[in-house]
């Protein structure tokens, strides 16, 4: 008898983490949304090496950790429980993980998880859509228009503003939880 497993969609976005220019999980979030341990999820990874090319799986280094726990506002004393240095997985690596975790909870997760890889991946596409088609128009009104400075500061202006929104500069987030008093600044 299996057990359904409710993770948010949310939940899942908000592990997926931009390293080395790729979208990727932590190996320890994911073992703890397929309920297994991380060292059970990686002694399976380890035991199946040849389905998990350095472009589906990789360890960080000590540096990206330590810019990974600073975007995340975690504490750099803070061992998180690690012992040696975490992999993460592309969303190639997390399909591959269906493979080698053979448990219902593990494959419902990895379904779920893939889906929001792939619905990320349509906005983004559908972002850059946009983005080209406004630097088309930019171009063709701006060959149209050479002759007056005025309006082109106008258009430039309104391109560089829609960019900006299409194009948001990624701030670290703030932590949410509970907070002491003296961590919230009160006596």
């Amino acid at each position: 008898m299996s057990k359904s497993i409710a993770i948010t969609d949310e939940t899942v976005i908000n592990k997926i983490y931009h390293i080395r220019g790729k979208k990727v999980m932590l190996d320890r979030d994911l073992a703890e949304m397929y309920g297994v341990e991380t060292r059970r999820l990686n002694e399976q990874v380890k035991r199946n090496d040849k389905r998990f090319p350095s472009d589906f799986m990789f360890q960080l280094t000590e540096k990206e950790l330590e810019d990974w726990k600073s975007q995340n506002a975690t504490s750099n004393k803070e061992k998180m429980g690690l012992r040696k240095l975490p992999n993460v997985f592309t969303e190639q690596g997390v399909a591959m993980l269906s493979s080698v975790l053979n448990s219902e909870t593990a494959i419902e997760v990895n379904i779920q998880i893939i889906r929001i890889f792939t619905r990320i991946r349509e906005v983004l596409l559908t972002h850059k859509d946009v983005l080209l088609k406004m630097e088309q128009l930019e171009k063709t009104m701006l060959k149209q228009d050479e002759r007056t400075n005025k309006h082109e500061e106008e258009i430039q202006l309104i391109f560089n503003a829609l960019k900006q929104l299409l194009n948001p500069p990624q701030e670290p987030r703030e932590a949410i939880g509970f907070k002491t008093k003296k961590e919230s600044g009160k006596k």
